[in-house]
């Protein structure tokens, strides 16, 4: 296992694994699932569990998967003799099973001393057929690519120790309002470079492990066409293939930008309701994520168009034929929202809402974390400052809530200030 990248993810496999439920690993092609199980696999190895208790299937392998189909009770009492013994079944890229769901269920309820770990697209999901078969027997969990936090791991052991001191410190401000320190910085130049990197080029592993840009592009082009311009056409049998692309081009544009679908369908030569299922496929398939607007006064706050942004930035950057340098780049601010709504959604671990705020007037507030103790603003001003400035929209979103906290996403500036009853911290963007 050389050169194996660990993921956050791992750490919550680790404390349920022994629960009776099934584990099923979602996320999009080439995030590292197969790689991710590997490692779990070789965990349960050094805790005790003898190997030949561990059955790895890769299911895209027709002649591998080929018993299972045929009959997968036989297939599992194979290698599954003894009811005394606990058992761990991998099956990885499952969505090629047919009958999934179903198969699942019965294995579960028939052999309650295996433990089955799943993995696949989003696709197990998208017609409902694999879980309406599996309420209350299954934990899911989402696999992206690299997050900041993990990249930098994968880059530099000593800068990853600072970023996530720095990153705790930030997260204890927004979950606690315990004021974060301001230290001199002296490894924020280090950081910012990698930050740079994974702004143009994303998170997907061997995107990472590559060594040169080029390859990192060809990478990107592959992923491209075999994700989003094969196996999501081909799964859900589009037959608009030109549409939907071009559609796709249309979000990449888009990036971090409120969505008007008669817009995008008037484009792309589409419709409305096609251009709604192709935003929901993009979604559940772990290539967009939506954002919905804040509202408490119905009258004068947005309440329906959501904003979108790419997953991965550096997918994005392939749709949008961009690869540019960041100081070179007009859309930076919009990358640098992006990776900072993922660094949120990590960082409250998925258990707090977070929408964006704009008025009809267009005060807009890029992200509202809806925490237990009230609404928490937090607007990327992806620049460099020289004193604390908080901008005509941020203020207007304090007066009409008044939070207690407030966060302003910088380049590369630390400093606090308080405004009315809100303390507000300005905080870099490679640190969130």
């Amino acid at each position: 296992m050389n050169n194996i990248y660990l993921r956050n993810l791992l750490n919550k496999l680790e404390k349920w694994i022994d629960r009776k439920e099934i584990f099923v690993i979602r996320g999009p092609r080439q995030a590292g699932k197969t790689t991710l199980m590997l490692v779990l696999k070789e965990s349960l190895i050094r805790k005790g569990i003898s190997p030949k208790n561990i059955v790895f299937l890769r299911c895209d392998d027709y002649d591998a998967a080929e018993p299972f189909v045929r009959d997968h009770k036989a297939f599992v009492r194979a290698y599954a003799p003894l009811d005394s013994e606990k058992y761990y079944f991998f099956l990885d890229e499952y969505q090629y099973i047919p009958d999934g769901g179903r198969r699942l269920k019965i294995l579960y309820d028939s052999f309650p001393n295996i433990k089955f770990i799943v993995s696949g697209s989003s696709s197990l999901e998208l017609t409902g057929k694999t879980a309406k078969y599996l309420v209350g027997r299954v934990f899911y969990f989402a696999l992206y690519p690299f997050s900041f936090g993990e990249f930098v791991n994968a880059k530099d052991e000593k800068l990853a120790q600072i970023y996530r001191n720095r990153n705790k410190a930030i997260a204890d401000y927004i979950l606690t309002e315990k004021d974060p320190p301001l230290e001199s910085d002296i490894f924020l130049k280090e950081i910012l470079k990698l930050f740079e990197e994974y702004m143009v080029f994303g998170g997907y592993p061997e995107v990472i492990k590559a060594d040169n840009i080029e390859t990192k592009k060809m990478i990107l082009k592959s992923i491209y066409e075999t994700y989003i311009g094969k196996d999501i056409v081909e799964l859900l049998k589009m037959r608009d293939v030109i549409t939907f692309r071009n559609i796709v081009s249309l979000l990449a544009a888009q990036h971090a930008g409120i969505l008007s679908f008669d817009s995008i369908a008037s484009d792309s030569k589409s419709y409305y309701k096609e251009v709604k299922w192709f935003l929901s496929v993009l979604e559940e398939t772990y290539v967009l994520r939506l954002l919905m607007p804040f509202h408490k006064n119905l009258s004068t706050e947005l309440k329906k168009s959501p904003k979108s942004y790419f997953i991965d930035t550096g997918l994005r950057n392939h749709i949008a034929r961009n690869f540019s340098p960041l100081p070179f780049r007009e859309d930076r601010g919009r990358l640098a929202e992006g990776i900072v709504l993922s660094s949120l959604i990590s960082l409250l671990d998925g258990e707090t809402e977070i929408r964006y705020w704009r008025t009809l007037a267009k005060a807009e507030v890029d992200f509202v974390v809806l925490s237990p103790h009230g609404p928490i603003p937090v607007e990327v001003k992806y620049q460099s400052f020289k004193k604390p400035k908080v901008s005509r929209s941020l203020r207007s979103f304090i007066e009409a809530y008044r939070p207690k906290r407030a966060v302003i996403v910088t380049a590369d500036y630390w400093n606090s200030m308080e405004l009315g009853q809100t303390r507000i911290k300005f905080v870099p963007a490679c640190y969130l």
